[in-house]
């Protein structure tokens, strides 16, 4: 081997010149560098108790892997990684106390005695193992070192506070009923960890165990498990949108979900009989209410809660006509989902087919492992078996084909899985946290083999790094209905998205407990309106849907739907963006000023995509609110128009119609005419609103459209994105509008009502090209309106002159 690829060590360099401020008093002294060998693609270090691998995967993502010595690779496909590593020029330079290896913007330094490794990024040391890899009584531990002021995000979804710092927290999923503003343990334990400091660090391994983030207050990060892959991805950036598209390229990216899914839903613990579904529909159509679906929860296989789980078809007394049911619904536009869980009872009327099938975990003789939790005694359908993967996705199947267009997974993580269960390639604990993972991928990959063209629904509340890639919403569990469970929302809702998962959302109005609190609901349901999927679900004591609340809720409750339906073409291209780049929907301040130290552990007010800034009323009788406006832009508030400068802070009136909502300056927002139901929406005809500030010399947005439930659209070339332009100079304002379409995109024309907000004085012309156009300006509003028709292939420029 060539001697400047190969460096043998037989002693020790004392020097530390490099890496002066981090600490070397923890460092393993003990082990011991033997040999460092560049290969191709990666660079191999032994030491005196196993060998390492760094493997560049970008210019801005690296993955360390370590074998202890006497041990193999114990799963060597990554769950998790679905990104192939790219072809990155690396260099192996030798340094006064070790060595660089840098490929990219990433160097990994190892530092020979003691022992040590560190990352940088661009030249600026993220991170340093502390003790490295050594074994403790539970398993065995990696641990790192951390400055002493950086937050620390990520964990999965947990009612902690944005700062994580601090907390010993178990990877290990699990169902918190009725929690409020505080949990340690919850449906999505995922092994990420995310720093103030734009770096991540994921560990790459199933098995269940605990992310310590620094509970001895020492400066210390730890990842403990109970054995596995001790493989890890350090994720670097320059802007927390650069860290979110590096994970999520490292994971895989959210399809775009089926339109539909942008609009509101019909759902209760539960709907008992199809006579009791249709007159919930009618209701809502009754009152004019926009709905999509009706989600049927166990009722629709059972007459009780307990003794049912696993019949998996319609009870035929309460559900007679199902297929007729489900017919009716999609001729009104509305889709029927499912709850469907991973248990078979032995009460139910598949416990033996269950068994003769082997379809069941086993105890360690290969029988069904049978115990009771609370729907009664079960089994647990092995997701890790092929066999019975295929049998569950023809239950799926044959439902399909009565009509059911949408999927609810419930009790996924699994709810109760006895350490001692067997699967087909592993015990419990080694893929307990991967199980709800499989079973959306188990959905999603049926779906893209015999129904290619359709995009599934997969409402779940238990996943992995990477459930998004198979098309996962999540929700945050059986959150309590009080206050209290409303204020623990945006946080899990802005963590999750951090860390892939974009879509997570609540169960609008909360779930557990008989609580009928009428100013509560109105909160929670205009909250909704800006989070990812707007979904009232409850314990039927107290009602969920809104035309069954007293008239004055109702009323406030319609208009946040309406509002909801009138930003579907907004929402929908921020489900584009997020499917092309990882950004998430909903995003924390500190987005928008990542140097603000202040906005690090802020979660009450947050960023809806770029251009809306919400701030969620989360207190009983809250008559005012503090709140922040970040970035370089000004705000405006979006129902009365009042100004508030970027970087400023007020104190702002809280009123019952709505929450506070500000729009920023130079934003485009698309907005659909009023509708009923999302399959009335078009993209061929919409309002276009701009915010007009004189500040504001360029601004650009854009709106997506495809027919909102063809699968990979986007691959398929038939989508088309429309785009805007605004420039302000000279007293005129410019506004372009263009359209990009796929191949595969239908022609068509395009009606846009445009409104120009902020106009203070009459506009002295308002023109397209060289022809004066018809406008309409209204003095107290301060805003102009014009129609624009314009063909396919134009793109249309809109001069508006406001002074000579």
């Amino acid at each position: 081997m060539k001697k400047k690829n190969h460096l043998q060590y037989l002693g020790g360099i004392a020097c530390f010149l490099v890496f002066v401020s981090t600490s070397v008093l923890a460092q393993n002294a003990g082990r011991i560098v033997q040999t460092i060998q560049q290969q191709p693609d990666s660079l191999r270090v032994v030491t005196n108790d196993g060998e390492y691998q760094f493997r560049p995967y970008s210019a801005q993502i690296v993955e360390t892997s370590f074998i202890p010595r006497g041990q193999q690779m114990s799963v060597p496909v990554s769950h998790a990684v679905v990104l192939q590593p790219e072809k990155i020029p690396a260099l192996l330079k030798k340094m006064a106390d070790g060595v660089d290896y840098q490929a990219g913007d990433m160097t990994v330094h190892i530092q020979e005695h003691p022992f040590q490794i560190s990352y940088r990024y661009k030249n600026r040391l993220l991170f340093s193992e502390k003790q490295g890899y050594s074994k403790i009584a539970t398993g065995e531990r990696l641990d790192f070192n951390l400055t002493s002021d950086e937050v620390l995000y990520g964990a999965g979804a947990r009612a902690l506070g944005m700062n994580r710092r601090g907390y010993r927290l178990p990877l290990y999923n699990k169902a918190h009923y009725g929690y409020e503003e505080h949990s340690e343990q919850m449906n999505f334990s995922i092994p990420l960890v995310l720093s103030s400091r734009m770096y991540g660090i994921h560990f790459d391994n199933a098995a269940i165990g605990f992310l310590d983030l620094d509970s001895q207050k020492d400066n210390t990060l730890a990842y403990e498990t109970i054995g596995g892959r001790k493989v890890y991805q350090v994720i670097a950036g320059d802007s927390w949108e650069q860290l979110s598209a590096g994970y999520v390229n490292l994971t895989g990216h959210q399809p775009l979900p089926p339109r539909w899914a942008f609009g509101n839903f019909a759902s209760r613990f539960g709907y008992h009989s199809e006579a009791e579904a249709r007159a919930v529909i009618a209701r809502f159509q009754a009152e004019q209410i926009p709905v999509d679906a009706i989600i049927f929860d166990l009722y629709w296989f059972g007459k009780e809660i307990k003794g049912t789980l696993g019949n998996l078809t319609f009870d035929p007394d309460n559900f007679p006509q199902p297929e007729k049911m489900i017919s009716d619904f999609r001729q009104q536009g509305i889709k029927t989902i499912l709850i469907t869980e991973p248990f078979i009872l032995t009460t139910s009327g598949r416990w033996k087919e269950a068994v003769d099938e082997k379809i069941l975990a086993t105890d360690q003789q290969g029988k069904p492992f049978t115990y009771d939790f609370y729907f009664g005694h079960t089994g647990l359908i092995d997701l890790l078996d092929p066999h019975a993967r295929d049998w569950f996705w023809n239950v799926y199947k044959t439902l399909k084909a009565k009509g059911v267009t949408g999927w609810w997974g419930d009790l996924g993580e699994p709810e109760v899985h006895p350490a001692a269960l067997q699967h087909k390639n592993g015990s419990a604990d080694e893929v307990h946290n991967i199980y709800g993972h499989e079973w959306a991928k188990l959905i999603a990959e049926g779906y893209a083999r015999d129904f290619p063209q359709e995009r599934p629904f997969i409402l779940m509340r238990a996943g992995y790094s990477g459930s998004q890639r198979y098309g996962m919403i999540p929700w945050s569990g059986d959150v309590n209905r009080s206050w209290g469970g409303l204020r623990s929302q945006p946080e899990i809702a802005l963590q999750m998205g951090m860390q892939g998962m974009a879509y997570m959302h609540s169960d609008l109005g909360g779930f557990a407990g008989p609580n009928l609190d009428d100013e509560l609901y109105a909160r929670w349901l205009q909250y909704g309106v800006f989070q990812p999927v707007f979904r009232p679900h409850a314990q039927e004591e107290v009602a969920s849907e809104p035309v069954f609340r007293a008239d004055s809720v109702k009323a406030l409750a319609k208009a946040a739907i309406e509002l909801r339906y009138r930003l579907l073409p907004y929402n929908y291209t921020l489900a584009f963006d997020n499917h092309e780049t990882g950004l998430p929907l909903m995003r924390p301040l500190f987005f928008a000023e990542p140097g603000n130290s202040a906005l690090s552990t802020v979660a009450d007010s947050y960023l809806w995509g770029s251009e809306f800034l919400v701030h969620p009323v989360l207190q009983a009788g809250q008559q005012q609110a503090e709140i922040y406006f970040p970035g370089d832009r000004n705000w405006f508030d979006f129902y009365s128009g009042e100004v508030h400068a970027a970087g400023s802070s007020a104190k702002v009136k809280i009123v019952a119609d709505h929450i506070p909502v500000f729009v920023r300056a130079g934003a485009f927002i698309p907005m659909a005419k009023p509708i009923q139901n999302t399959r009335q929406y078009s993209g061929s005809e919409f309002d276009l609103h701009y915010f007009h500030d004189a500040s504001v010399a360029h601004a650009s947005g854009k709106l997506f459209d495809d027919d909102g439930e063809t699968a990979d659209s986007v691959a398929q070339q038939k989508y088309a994105v429309i785009y805007f332009q605004s420039e302000f100079a000279r007293g005129t304002l410019h506004l372009q509008l263009s359209c990009t379409t796929g191949k595969n995109y239908p022609s068509r024309d395009r009606k846009t009502a445009i409104t120009i907000h902020r106009i203070h004085t009459r506009p002295v012309q308002v023109i397209a090209g060289n022809t004066p156009l018809a406008f309409d300006w209204n003095a107290s509003t301060g805003e102009l309106k014009i129609m624009l028709a314009w063909k396919d292939q134009e793109r249309p420029e809109i001069s508006v002159k406001l002074s000579d």
